[in-house]
């Protein structure tokens, strides 16, 4: 099956074609989503078969190269479509396919009815196309083709709705955002590859990271490559500076919010500083700010998420900030325990975003979690499955979130420090308190939902995904089990990635190791935190939900802080957009365009007009005046003549 493991990148792209060059013609929804699901399914089947192929092999030949043809061939630069099938790619290959799979489905219940049901699977097929051009590319240029990819059909389908209302704008304004954010971390992105090429002469991954793990480089060249790899996964992975995309790309259809924006695309920053490990360890200050930025990042959103209100809102915020939790294990060199928690995240974040779509298709598109309410009683299994993936988020026990983010916790204490891992379980708690600020205002507590609502449990094909990724959530974490309680076998997981990162964690420091008093105690005081912050939200919304409002009002400079999510966007509007928008119209347009431009191009046309209009009065048609003009031509000429001798 790895022979033929190009397959899993063409079908998306057919299904993509077949919908979106037939998709009106064919107007019957039950095929148009059998096709597009179709393609993604079978993608996760040679891809799952892919996986107990490879898991069969010996550890040393795990690693294989499919190459199809010659891309780029330019003096000694040397491209190939190629695909790279190995521990990594396989683990997040399988991922974009699984739960892009459970998507497509459920997407087939909640798009009934819109008018555009073709072009919405065409883009999902294109996005699945560039998304494993991404993972599975064996160089740079074939990922960058993907990354660019993903980033197209973000802004395709963030604007699908493009004629809704979103906040003070529109979806295709927060389209636009996204996709010009993206371009500032793409940007970095480029450079990176630049000086990659520069320094290795090469942009495949095993030459670069082959050269990468030689000496004779100097540190401060890998830094400058892993800082601009680095800005490029701030974009995509919404990071701070750049995540203020992310937030405004909840006006895309809810199906799009659980693919792209919390189990896939989003990722493709951590896949991206994971695959080039060997580089971030060879620059260990731009590592340390990796850790740094994914830990500011992870308590800044969370904080975010405590007083946000609309559903879709509080779970992008989630999603910056559990992002900000892999990017903290990859700066202390836990590469491991960032892809783990990129593959539990994509179980229990996928969920709760399909089971807020299922709550706004109750609720005839409401999103205020303010007006719902009680819904427990009508929309039982969305509860059920809801809560489980608020339960993992959270990190409780036996859940999967729990033995993702409590490795995280781990590695940040014994491979960083103590302030790392109480910054992290700080916002362990916080995040508790606001995924069950979420759960008591929506299910629980008095009904506050308008009388033309009338709430309904959704049918199965929305249901049913949401049980099947209720399931992952529940036993998605067992595959890394840490190897405390484990025994000789350790964590799978990690064992499974280890000949992935072998090189980069030989480079890594020797951290120091420590009893397992000491891990065992550092994994219960997250628990006790969790268990916490779900216990002061129901305190305070279930129990007495007036004490909110009086908290409110006793805080109102902080509540309006978070509430306006720090004023970042009208900085950024402040400082970048405005003054570009007022340079472009005073100076790029009235002078460069209308003076400058245009005053030359018009100018020449006067001039030419003005030279026209004097010559056209020698064009009088009077033969005797043309004779006259030959006659003194003639003499000019022979006067000429005669005295240049």
């Amino acid at each position: 099956m790895v022979d033929i493991i190009y397959l899993t990148v063409l079908l998306p792209l057919l299904g993509f074609l077949i919908n979106g060059i037939f998709g009106t013609k064919i107007k019957n929804e039950k095929v148009i989503g059998i096709i597009g699901s179709s393609a993604v399914g079978l993608s996760f089947i040679i891809i799952l078969l892919s996986f107990f192929q490879t898991l069969a092999l010996p550890e040393e030949n795990r690693k294989q190269i499919i190459e199809l043809f010659t891309w780029i061939n330019a003096g000694n630069l040397n491209i190939n479509i190629a695909y790279q099938v190995d521990q990594l790619s396989l683990i997040m290959a399988l991922v974009v396919t699984g739960v892009g799979f459970i998507i497509h489905v459920y997407s087939i219940g909640y798009m009934h009815g819109d008018k555009s049901f073709w072009r919405f699977f065409a883009y999902l097929n294109l996005f699945i196309f560039a998304m494993m051009n991404l993972i599975l590319a064996d160089n740079f240029v074939l990922l960058f083709l993907g990354w660019e990819g993903v980033g197209l059909c973000s802004y395709l389908l963030i604007g699908f709705w493009y004629d809704k209302k979103f906040e003070k704008s529109t979806t295709s304004e927060a389209g636009k955002k996204a996709f010009i954010v993206n371009r500032i971390g793409d940007f970095g992105f480029l450079l990176g590859m630049f000086l990659i090429y520069l320094t290795f002469g090469s942009l495949n991954f095993s030459e670069v990271f082959a050269r990468a793990g030689a000496s004779g480089i100097p540190e401060s060249t890998f830094n400058f490559i892993a800082l601009f790899l680095f800005i490029g996964a701030t974009g995509k992975s919404a990071q701070l500076p750049l995540y203020v995309w992310l937030p405004d790309a909840m006006a895309g259809p809810t199906p799009v919010s659980a693919l792209i924006h919390a189990a896939t695309m989003v990722t493709a920053g951590v896949y991206m500083v994971a695959r080039c490990s060997i580089i971030f360890v060879s620059a260990p200050a731009i590592l340390t700010v990796v850790a740094i930025v994914g830990l500011v990042t992870a308590l800044f959103a969370a904080t975010i998420g405590l007083v946000q209100n609309d559903i879709k809102k509080v779970l992008a915020y989630s999603t910056i900030s559990q992002l900000g939790y892999m990017f903290l294990a990859l700066g202390v060199g836990a590469f491991s325990a960032g892809i783990f928690h990129l593959m539990t995240h994509a179980f229990f974040k996928a969920l709760l975003f399909l089971g807020a779509g299922s709550i706004i298709h109750a609720m005839h598109e409401e999103q205020n979690i303010q007006n719902y309410g009680g819904l427990k009683k009508y929309m039982p299994a969305t509860f059920t499955t809801f809560l489980i993936a608020s339960l993992a988020i959270s990190g409780i026990p036996p859940l999967s979130g729990f033995f993702s983010k409590d490795e995280i916790l781990w590695f940040s204490f014994a491979n960083g420090n103590i302030l790392y891992w109480g910054v992290g379980a700080f916002t362990a708690l916080l995040t508790a308190f606001y995924m069950f600020r979420l759960v008591y205002l929506t299910f629980m507590g008095k009904e506050r939902i308008a009388k033309d609502k009338n709430p309904h449990e959704s049918p199965k094909v929305i249901t049913t995904p949401l049980i099947a990724l209720g399931v992952l959530s529940v036993i998605g974490g067992f595959i890394g089990i840490p190897a405390l309680f484990s025994g000789e076998g350790g964590n799978k997981f990690e064992h499974w990635l280890e000949p992935i990162f072998k090189n980069a964690e030989l480079k890594l420091a020797h951290y120091q190791t420590y009893p397992h008093s000491t891990e065992i105690t550092l994994m219960i005081v997250p628990i006790i935190l969790a268990v916490t912050g779900i216990m002061v939200a129901r305190s305070i919304y279930l129990k007495n939900p007036s004490f909110a409002d009086k908290m409110k009002s006793k805080f109102y400079g902080i509540h309006k802080i978070l509430w306006n999510k720090y004023f970042i966007d009208e900085f950024y509007n402040w400082l970048i957009v405005t003054p570009i928008y007022k340079l472009s119209e005073s100076v790029l347009w009235k002078i460069t365009d209308a003076k400058l431009i245009d005053g030359t191009v018009n100018g020449l046309a006067s001039i030419i007009n003005s030279i026209s209009t004097r010559i056209r009065k020698f064009e009088n048609g009077i033969a005797q005046f043309y004779a006259l003009i030959m006659a003194v031509g003639i003499a000019i000429a022979l006067f000429w003549v005669i005295f240049t001798l």
